[in-house]
């Protein structure tokens, strides 16, 4: 009741119809329902050809706490968060300091993992608002219930972030890359960033090629120092050991690469 949070988003530098917005908001008022979400999630969209909206329910001791989302975005999509815009909201009750904690956590290995054209926007915001209405133990403190919650959170957060570059403007294929064992999270970020950016590795995947080369390439610029003769690459199955090809079906990869929306390199 005592705050309003604002958000914005459309054509880069063309102003807002006050008016419109104005009666908008009091026909938008007049419809608030509790069955309204996808209706919302509907509304938030601009150049996005499809809604992006989850809700999960999970236990924290006899209560049942639920957390829903809803985000939009598709082009200029690049951290820091992009031109996206997310909600979420929950009835847990948690202290606020916890809840962005884990909020700006969850956010930094979701929404800002993601890239669809490199392009970043002065408009991106994610809203977490949580009522306390599960009735739940109130979390003040990092114990079990806290980690649960955190769990969920991540669940709810990467798969609207995933939604978000299945559906980026022109995109046919959503690329995940895995870095295992780099020494730290941030190293290992740079390296999937540099893959996931590559305007080679990018054509490579449209092209259907699997041209590992173009990978590790990236890899390799991407500032992190590396080891090249303790590189292993798995595209569907591992096609390099030790930093040596193996040998493999190029035309299996191929219709690999062909048939599946989603592909995954480690």
């Amino acid at each position: 009741k005592e705050y309003v949070a604002v958000t914005s988003t459309g054509k880069i530098g063309e102003f807002l119809l006050m008016n419109k917005i104005k009666d908008g908001l009091k026909e938008a008022i007049s419809e608030l329902s509790v069955l309204g979400g996808t209706e919302a999630a509907e509304a938030i969209l601009t150049t996005d050809t499809k809604k992006k909206e989850i809700a999960v329910c999970f236990k924290l001791g006899e209560q049942e706490v639920k957390i829903g989302g809803m985000a939009k975005g598709s082009g200029m999509i690049h951290p820091d968060m992009a031109t996206m815009l997310g909600f979420i909201t929950s009835d847990i009750s948690i202290k606020g300091e916890l809840l962005q904690e884990a909020l700006q956590g969850v956010v930094e290995k979701t929404f800002n993992m993601i890239s669809v054209d490199g392009d970043t926007s002065t408009n991106d915001m994610v809203l977490f608002i949580a009522n306390g209405l599960a009735g739940n133990k109130t979390i003040d403190k990092k114990g079990a219930d806290y980690y649960k919650f955190l769990e969920a959170l991540q669940y709810v957060a990467e798969y609207l972030a995933k939604c978000i570059t299945k559906d980026g403007e022109g995109a046919t294929k959503m690329i995940e890359v895995e870095v295992q064992n780099a020494v730290s999270f941030g190293e290992a970020k740079k390296i999937a960033k540099a893959v996931i950016n590559s305007p080679l590795v990018k054509t490579a995947v449209f092209g259907k090629d699997p041209n590992w080369g173009r990978i590790l390439a990236a890899v390799g610029y991407s500032g992190v120092e590396v080891i090249p003769d303790k590189i292993d690459l798995y595209l569907k199955e591992k096609i390099v050991e030790n930093g040596q090809p193996l040998m493999f079906s190029r035309q299996k990869l191929h219709e690999y690469l062909e048939s599946s929306d989603e592909i995954k390199i480690i």
